[in-house]
């Protein structure tokens, strides 16, 4: 069964990555995968989609933690978060002490 979303999903993901579709492709070469960048293409016009081996090595690739949120398969709202904002938050759990200084400093 197709997911609509894989399509958007990877091409938003590689463009957040600043990566060309031929970057994408050697990337996947270097891990034993030889995918043309017209098949890299097509998944991302939603032609056809990546098997499942080759999508958790693209969410690799495109720093994808939550993989059943970004693909829509969960109620968990996508957050979206650079690898900055979740390090920064996963800091401050660290940290809680830290919580009022940056209350203030942001405004909150």
């Amino acid at each position: 069964m197709k997911n609509a979303m894989i399509a958007a999903v990877l091409k938003e993901y590689r463009k957040k990555n600043k990566l060309k579709v031929k970057d994408v492709s050697l990337a996947l070469s270097q891990k034993s995968l030889n995918v043309a960048e017209k098949t890299i293409y097509g998944w991302e016009n939603g032609q056809s989609q990546p098997d499942a081996d080759t999508l958790l090595i693209l969410c690799q690739i495109y720093h994808i933690h939550d993989i059943l949120g970004t693909f829509g398969y969960c109620d968990t709202p996508q957050t979206n978060l650079s690898d900055l904002e979740e390090q920064i938050i996963l800091s401050l759990r660290k940290h809680p002490e830290m919580l009022p200084a940056v209350k203030k400093l942001l405004d909150v």
